[in-house]
């Protein structure tokens, strides 16, 4: 009988050296999944009287929690051209663009959590586009009486038409925020498989993206609180994969202790 020892982790891998997923495959499921959100809430068109009288709710409703009025955070982008402008591009350009690049990162660098975040992705989206069914809802930049302008419209660029005549996307569906449920997916994703001591700071793209979505009029407080507890009750649901005793250390400067097993005993 011989007896040798091996390495604990290597009966728990590493997320980072899970295998890829196919290419090929991944594309067509990332593909659908921004289908899915463009198409799915396209279908949850012709609600306008819903969308405002649901409109005047969330508004009452959010003054009643005593939230902050949406009109400080525009009051103050609308203090210098350039600002607001800055404001209307981060709102229209940054959005896909930067969920894409997480999404391929993770694929290349970090496999496991790739498909853990693709997984969250997905469910809060699907998620997501029920409500503009049960509950349209008109952007701020929409409801008469409360101040606010709409910001992309006065000053550009918009990614918006006349809601009337514009076919490539609902503008009754504000509620959830998928900019900042996204945007937030994306920082969570990060600080979880990365190991920077500066990878908290990726908590500024939600953040920022939660003022511009704000300041612009385009999305409510309430908005974003939604799509938080959304994301929320995902995670709950859907882990990150879990690193292995040799990752532990990682950061800190200190190799983890190697455990090993006992294997070929009892043969």
């Amino acid at each position: 009988m011989n007896a040798r020892t091996e390495p604990a982790e290597a009966e728990a891998e590493p997320p980072d050296a899970i295998s890829r997923p196919p290419l090929l495959r991944e594309f067509l499921l990332v593909a659908g999944l921004f289908l899915v959100y463009k198409l799915g809430r396209q279908l949850a068109t012709g609600h306008t009287g819903n969308a405002l009288h649901n409109a005047h709710r969330v508004w009452d409703l959010e003054r009643a929690l005593h939230l902050p009025h949406e009109n400080a955070v525009q009051s103050a982008l609308l203090h210098g051209g350039t600002l607001v402008r800055l404001a209307n591009t981060y709102y229209a350009t940054v959005h896909f663009p930067a969920t894409l690049a997480f999404l391929v990162w993770l694929y290349l660098r970090r496999p496991g959590h790739y498909v853990w975040a693709r997984r969250v992705l997905a469910v809060v989206t699907t998620a997501a586009l029920v409500l503009p069914f049960t509950f349209p809802l008109a952007p701020p930049r929409m409801l008469g009486g409360t101040g606010l302008v709409d910001t992309a419209r006065i000053y550009g660029p918009s990614v918006y038409g006349p809601p009337s005549s514009d076919h490539l996307s609902n503008q009754f569906a504000a509620m959830p925020s998928l900019h900042f449920g996204w945007a937030l997916m994306l920082a969570i994703g990060l600080i979880v498989a990365t190991r920077s001591r500066w990878r908290w700071l990726w908590l500024l793209h939600p953040l920022i993206t939660l003022l511009v979505i704000v300041g612009t009029a385009n999305h409510y407080w309430l908005d974003a609180i939604v799509a938080t507890a959304m994301l929320g009750i995902v995670l709950a649901v859907i882990h990150p994969p879990r690193a292995a005793a040799t990752t532990a250390g990682r950061g800190t400067g200190r190799l983890a202790p190697r455990e090993s097993v006992l294997v070929g005993a009892g043969r």
